[in-house]
């Protein structure tokens, strides 16, 4: 039975699609008198068993070794095309992971969604979110990632449209869509390019293919960057970044998932890229600057926001451009602990803010306060989940980063520098948002706050308690994942002053955000310098006006250009043709007497005149050939 359940886990991300195909009746409107909720529980069901399936699969393969299947997909002529699946810890513990959120995130649905009258075709779009995720996590082979990543790309696309009667929501979706496939098309490139070099090249593949096929410096350059691409869609990465923000116009359960574990897939898929990075130091210079960048500048970005749930977003970029960071550095493992402790926290602090607007039907953290004598459960997920994210023992952050720092990496001043800055500004946005929302003064919206029903405590109080334990796995993450050897490091003055860093300058940030003084709306710094810096972080660096005059400029101009020449080129010769007969008819009419000879008259001369162009062209070459005949 054990045997069955472990090798039959390749099926558990069936669980989710036949789910969403068990909503169908009631998404499509064809049982409407028992209302949309059969829907979501039969979407639960499925993923309830998912869960399960997938911890008693974990549970077998903890410390078993890692199993491939392949099943052949296409065969024409000399081309054999397989799908890879990769049974190990680590794939198993990502679907795990990812099951665990979706079914919290569902349940959690339940009580934020209860009176939306599209329940079940939001519950039937969540089990296709669920089923490309749990593919990506199990899956090994590079052309089925790509199209279970296109897959997450349309799911994203439906659930941030899902209130499609708003335009602003409309934009939002087109826009998330967008942004996404522009990292997708040059994702694709470099994937049928690597495909070229090995038929079925796999992810397990990659690291003894770049040790053992030499690749031109410019190629491995090219097909890097190609790789890159597409991530840093997915990740919201600079200057890819901004759909994140605009995607928060979705329900909250999805932005849960979305802002947790969907961001992690593309990091995921990155990660398993790694190896080819390292064949050009140009792509691993660009990973480490795209996610410094980042890092950095979202941090800046978050602490601006007013929107709490743009506020959370936003460091969702950040902490994902350290992963991009530790890709390019060749620091495996602490990417993976990166993507696992941030989807943990990040999930738990969504469900909070959730909880919060849903009570105040406000999302303008400027007009709350006072909710935590209201609101304890809610208060107490936002407090450690805001834990989970800065570096304070004993959370999962603390263990994460001082593992980076433990003398097993090869690290340097400046990675310390951008860690300490990020952390140091990630604790004062949330203590801000803290302040904020839940300490001070009752406002308008909050005077009558309860506390959430059970179906939204529940999920909360569960995660929270993960969020507790999760400092276990980058403790025991030897015991899961041993590929990559530690590599020591000279820097012993980094190492030393790390952890103390990073804790003073996540103190510094809750002392500044504890002590900066609560704005409303109607407020604004009276400082010139101060209130530009205020705009500058609040509108995203203004990128999208940037966008505005170059990228979307120059594709509106070309659409002129086109568009002119369709109608005065393609058009004008097709219309001077008719113009031409049109004219030409109406000549000829006038010399129409009715009599039969005129006709032939006619005919006869248009053949004598047709004829004399014939044989003078012919005469012409005629008389060339003979003189060229009679000079030889």
């Amino acid at each position: 039975m054990n045997h069955f359940l472990l090798h039959s886990s390749w099926l558990i991300p069936f669980y989710g699609l036949i789910g969403a195909v068990l909503t169908l009746p009631w998404s499509l409107g064809i049982i409407k008198r028992t209302g949309p909720r059969p829907a979501a529980y039969l979407n639960l069901l499925m993923t309830g068993l998912s869960f399960v399936h997938g911890t008693v699969a974990f549970s077998l393969i903890w410390q078993g070794k890692t199993e491939q299947l392949l099943f052949k997909w296409l065969s024409v002529a000399d081309l054999d095309l397989f799908l890879s699946v990769q049974l190990s810890p680590v794939s198993l513990g990502a679907l795990e992971l990812i099951t665990g959120i979706s079914l919290l995130s569902q349940i959690y649905a339940l009580g934020y969604m209860e009176k939306d009258w599209s329940l079940a075709r939001f519950f039937g779009l969540m089990g296709i979110f669920e089923a490309a995720l749990g593919g990506i996590a199990l899956s090994d082979s590079l052309l089925l990632s790509y199209g279970l990543l296109e897959i997450l790309t349309l799911s994203t696309y439906l659930l941030v449209g899902f209130w499609y009667a708003q335009p602003l929501v409309v934009t939002a979706a087109r826009d998330a869509f967008l942004t996404k496939r522009v990292g997708d098309i040059i994702l694709l490139m470099g994937l049928v390019a690597l495909s070229s070099y090995g038929e079925g090249l796999t992810f397990s593949q990659l690291e003894n293919w770049a040790l053992t096929n030499p690749v031109p410096p410019l190629t491995a350059t090219l097909l890097g960057l190609s790789l890159i691409a597409g991530p840093t869609g997915k990740c919201a990465q600079f200057p890819l970044n901004l759909w994140l923000d605009e995607a928060m116009e979705g329900p909250n359960p999805a932005g849960i998932m979305r802002n947790s574990i969907v961001v992690s897939a593309g990091a995921y898929v990155l990660i398993k890229l790694q190896p080819v990075f390292t064949l050009s130091p140009v792509a691993s210079d660009v990973l480490i600057v795209l996610g410094a960048v980042t890092a950095i500048g979202a941090s800046l970005i978050a602490m601006a926001q007013i929107d709490i749930k743009r506020a959370l977003c936003h460091s969702t970029s950040a902490y994902l451009g350290l992963v991009f960071i530790a890709v390019g550095l060749g620091h495996v493992d602490i990417a993976f602990l990166l993507v696992f402790t941030h989807a943990i926290a990040k999930a738990l602090l969504f469900m909070s803010a959730g909880s919060a607007i849903l009570t105040t039907s406000d999302q303008n953290i400027t007009e709350m306060g006072g909710l935590w004598s209201r609101m304890p459960a809610t208060t107490t997920a936002f407090v450690v989940g805001s834990a989970g994210m800065v570096v304070l023992l004993p959370m999962g952050m603390f263990w994460t980063w001082a593992k980076w720092f433990d003398g097993s990496w090869n690290v340097s001043l400046w990675l310390l520098a951008i860690l300490v800055f990020v952390n140091g500004l990630c604790a004062f946005n949330l203590t801000r948002i803290f302040r904020s929302v839940f300490l001070g003064t009752p406002q308008k919206k909050t005077r009558r706050a309860p506390e959430v029903p059970w179906p939204m405590a529940f999920p909360m109080v569960t995660l929270t308690i993960f969020t507790l334990i999760a400092p276990l796995a980058p403790i025991r993450w030897p015991l899961w994942l041993s590929q990559v050897s530690p590599i020591s490091t000279n820097s012993s003055f980094t190492v030393q002053w790390a952890i103390p860093l990073f804790i003073l300058s996540g103190f510094l940030g809750c002392l500044v955000g504890v002590f900066r003084p609560i704005r409303r709306t109607w407020e604004r710094l009276a400082n010139f310098y101060l209130r530009f810096f205020q705009d500058l972080f609040a509108y995203d660096f203004y990128l999208d006006k940037v966008y505005e005059f170059t990228v979307v400029a120059l594709v509106a101009n070309l659409s002129k250009v086109a568009a002119w020449f369709d109608r005065y080129v393609v058009d004008g010769v097709v219309n001077l043709v008719s113009l031409f007969t049109i004219f030409s008819g109406n000549a000829l009419k006038y010399n129409v007497s009715g009599q039969s000879q005129f006709y032939v008259l006619t005919i006869l001369i248009s053949i004598i005149l047709f004829l004399w162009f014939i044989l003078s062209g012919q005469w012409s070459l005629i008389t060339e050939f003979w003189s060229s005949f009679l000079t030889k």
